[in-house]
């Protein structure tokens, strides 16, 4: 698992490298465009501080770039492109995150689009409310005093120095939320964020002892130290993201403790069970008014992974039986009463490839025994169709 991790961080970092330049001008610039921008320098110093001098060097040039950033020197294409890219890079994290959390499924073009403008658009607005409260803080006639204080002003001034971490952390647990295309629940991602934050705490705090250390060493390299340095840190805080994205799926699903990264392998009969489980709570949830159950919600009340109920819900779409919506809500792909139960074990028991281009041929006794099995299982189902079925639930449950 760790090592589809750390093949996962390096081709995030090889991603930054080419949309790095787009996503931070276009957040920068709409906090600069906020007025607050200058305010923000002191904390990108610190995030790039493990770096030593050279994170420094970095800082000033990524400050010199968002300076030189014009909407009137970029131009309409320009402005495209650097949406485009910035688009991009958000959609490789999700596709990471989804690998961690065994979702098959990544959200819909819309709603990628959609929903990757609000945290571009948002997150510099968060950042601006974050470092506006810190600031106001600061600024209170009752805090100035406790940090003047003898005794309770170092201890202030101490605690303060955690404020990065915190947020650090915070941000964290908000992708850990957000990203993955499936339903997270706020303790898991908080139990990932704590981790992550503490893991990019420490980790940035021997990667500043490495780089003192191996200053003399990277007189070597010249002009690409600089390159390498800022290329191995930004591969460990890729890593460090993804280990808390473990973490917090770990925290939720820890039954794949046991299991590890291992695609769980439905039996013919609970697959059977699947695609009808899957079809009753579809038709249950179009016939109650105000009611809906989207992709996620199936995985949560079957207690299955997304990733091994992926195949059904797609064979199922394939038979028109079933229709996903843009907002990934499932809906029946026609009028309850002519969606046959049999048509629904058919599409788990009898669709499938071979990889051949003919028909198999079987022995006949063989044959005539499958024959019989089918026969056996089609006559409990006879012509019954999926809205006989939510009546007779209904009734049993309205007279219980």
């Amino acid at each position: 698992m760790l090592g589809q991790l750390t093949m996962r961080a390096m081709s995030l970092v090889y991603t930054t490298l080419l949309s790095i330049v787009p996503l931070l001008a276009f957040s920068f610039a709409i906090l600069k465009g906020l007025g607050v921008f200058k305010q923000l320098e002191p904390y990108l110093y610190d995030l790039l501080s493990p770096l030593g001098a050279q994170g420094e060097r970095i800082t000033q040039q990524i400050l010199t770039l968002v300076d030189n950033v014009r909407g009137s020197v970029l131009g309409g294409l320009g402005l495209a492109f650097f949406l485009y890219t910035a688009i991009s890079m958000v959609q490789k994290v999700e596709e990471s995150f989804n690998y961690v959390w065994y979702v098959a499924k990544p959200r819909s073009f819309a709603r990628r689009f959609s929903e990757y403008m609000i945290v571009l658009l948002v997150g510099p607005m968060i950042m601006v409310t974050a470092i506006g409260m810190i600031t106001t803080i600061q600024s209170n006639a009752v805090v100035q005093y406790l940090l003047t204080n003898p005794q309770l002003g170092p201890v202030f001034v101490f605690g303060g120095k955690f404020v990065p971490y915190i947020l650090i952390s915070a941000v964290f647990a908000f992708l850990y939320m957000f990203m993955p295309n499936t339903r997270v629940r706020l303790s898991s991602a908080l139990v990932g964020g704590v981790a992550a934050g503490i893991m990019w705490a420490t980790i940035g705090a021997l990667f500043a002892a490495f780089v003192i250390y191996s200053a003399k060493r990277l007189e070597i390299y010249a002009g690409f130290a600089v390159a390498i340095t800022a290329l191995f840190w930004l591969y460990l805080n890729w890593l460090v993201l993804l280990i808390g994205a473990q973490i917090a799926f770990y925290h939720q699903r820890p039954a794949f403790l046991r299991i590890g990264r291992r695609v769980p392998s439905l039996s013919n009969a609970m697959r059977e069970r699947v695609a009808l489980d899957i079809m009753y709570m579809v038709g249950r949830a179009f016939r109650e008014p105000g009611q809906s159950v989207t992709l996620g919600d199936l995985s949560d009340r079957l207690h299955i992974p997304s990733i091994a109920l992926h195949p059904v819900i797609s064979a199922l779409e394939d038979a028109g039986l079933l229709i996903a919506t843009e907002t990934e809500q499932a809906l029946p792909g026609r009028e309850l009463s002519r969606i046959r139960l049999r048509e629904i074990l058919d599409v788990v028991r009898v669709s499938g490839e071979t990889g051949s281009d003919r028909p198999p041929i079987w022995t006949a006794g063989i044959d005539e025994l499958g024959g019989r099995l089918d026969k056996a299982i089609y006559d409990v189902v006879g012509e019954r169709n999926l809205a006989e079925v939510l009546d007779e639930t209904e009734k049993s449950e309205s007279a219980a």
